[in-house]
């Protein structure tokens, strides 16, 4: 039996992902094929009769299996890129999501006032994750350095991996630690994308955020609100005068963060919307 060509197998892939309710079948059939065989999205163009041999084969229609059943394709690969870092995954993580990137743009700009002040930038980023936000910030501004903390180890331990993929290690420490309970010091930035979902939302969730994503995460308690009130309530002992707090949300949160850091005494200096035109960032200062 011959070996099947790129093309064909690209093509084999998607209808079975479209079968399976995949929403980009054709974007996620190529990112598979790819990641085994080392394929960018220009070489599905130019060289697309190029064989597939069977040990790939056998490695894509594991990945392929997977990936009906809901897996994100991402978290099949092992990697994503974001804000043009490719950061590793684990299941401890939240996949870093492209709308994230818009919390980057709005605080690049605040970071680089301070550090156009004082020469240097102290971030602490609660809820570290793969250590996305706090990595971009870092990779962007070389007289940075950042503390990134989590509850869990497993997210910690993938943001330090993440660091050193990027040669950011000098510059960044993780603290375990339930919001500001182990940490010490002030900061010029804190920054999180904290779990913002309400509980009963949670299981109606699109599966590949269900049933992949840390639920810790992910749920911000009864209201969604419960981290932003942590953050809030504590902020001032560690926030240097001139810094800032930058926090995503959900899309239907603005009103409500936005009185919640009023009350501890914050106004809100920017607000931001994702891609898609919803409310996702906010920008605090004292």
């Amino acid at each position: 039996m011959s070996q099947p060509d790129v093309q064909t197998l690209v093509a084999e892939i998607r209808k079975r992902l479209e079968s399976a309710g995949v929403a980009d079948p054709l974007i996620d059939a190529r990112l598979l094929i790819g990641g085994v065989i080392g394929f960018s999205l220009t070489d599905f163009v130019l060289n697309g009769t190029r064989p597939v041999t069977d040990d790939e084969a056998a490695q894509i229609e594991t990945m392929v299996t997977r990936r009906e059943k809901g897996e994100p394709v991402h978290r099949i690969l092992g990697h994503r890129e974001f804000y043009g870092l490719d950061l590793l995954l684990s299941p401890g993580t939240l996949e870093p999501r492209p709308d994230t990137e818009v919390l980057v743009d709005a605080l690049l700009p605040q970071l680089r006032r301070i550090i156009a002040h004082k020469g240097h930038a102290r971030i602490l980023d609660m809820g570290i994750g793969t250590g996305a936000i706090c990595l971009a910030l870092l990779h962007e501004c070389p007289q940075a350095s950042g503390v990134g903390s989590d509850i869990a180890a497993d997210a910690m331990n993938t943001a330090r991996k993440n660091a050193e993929r990027h040669g950011l290690q000098d510059r960044f420490e993780t603290i375990e630690s339930n919001w500001f309970a182990h940490i010490s010091g002030r900061f010029d930035i804190i920054v999180s994308n904290p779990p913002y979902i309400r509980s009963e939302v949670i299981e109606k969730l699109d599966r590949d955020v269900r049933d992949f994503d840390p639920i810790a995460a992910l749920d911000g308690g009864k209201d969604g609100l419960l981290p932003y009130r942590a953050i809030a309530e504590k902020a001032a002992d560690f926030l240097n005068d001139s810094g800032v707090i930058g926090l995503e949300i959900g899309y239907d949160q603005k009103a409500d963060v936005t009185a919640i850091f009023a009350a501890q005494g914050y106004v809100c200096v920017e607000a931001i919307k994702d891609y898609g035109g919803n409310d996702r960032a906010l920008i605090f200062c004292k």
